[in-house]
């Protein structure tokens, strides 16, 4: 697979199945990822998680009241519709972005994941085209230049 992941276009609408609720993205994520462990499985109903890391600033929901839902985890909020119980986005109190599901985009097709979280309980047959790949989640000293490598790859005339 030679999938590259590609800017967002500025601003970024999305919002749950019912539409209920609604958020508009407005800078740029620092990074992409599929996670696959059985949490976010489970929660998406899925193989794995999409995940645009959107700073903060960046986010707005503009219409709806989410709620926190799915797994109570410490220092995560799980953030779903109230209506559909969409899972939509996920704070991490303390960080400076937010998990933005990508497929809640109104138009996800451009979401290919930079990096693959949790390979260890991957579904053998879940690939996707990430360039770095974690049995885990990233060893800290490991974001810096993740982070650092996204920005140069968004920034190049590969997108």
């Amino acid at each position: 697979m030679s999938a590259v992941p590609k800017p967002l276009t500025l601003p970024a609408e999305g919002g749950c199945r019912c539409g209920a609720l609604r958020f508009r993205v407005t800078a740029q994520p620092i990074a992409s990822a599929a996670c696959h462990c059985r949490g976010c499985q489970k929660m998406s109903g899925s193989a794995f998680s999409t995940t645009l890391m959107v700073p903060l600033g960046g986010f707005e929901v503009t219409q709806g009241d989410p709620v926190i839902g799915g797994m109570k985890a410490p220092g995560l909020q799980h953030m779903h519709c109230p209506d559909c119980l969409s899972w939509v986005f996920t704070r991490i109190p303390g960080m400076e972005f937010l998990n933005v599901r990508a497929v809640m985009l109104d138009d996800p097709s451009g979401f290919v994941p930079f990096m693959e979280t949790c390979t260890s309980e991957k579904l053998p047959w879940a690939e996707t085209p990430a360039r770095h790949k974690f049995e885990q989640f990233p060893p800290g000293e490991a974001y810096g230049p993740l982070l650092a490598e996204y920005a140069a790859l968004m920034a190049s005339e590969e997108c």
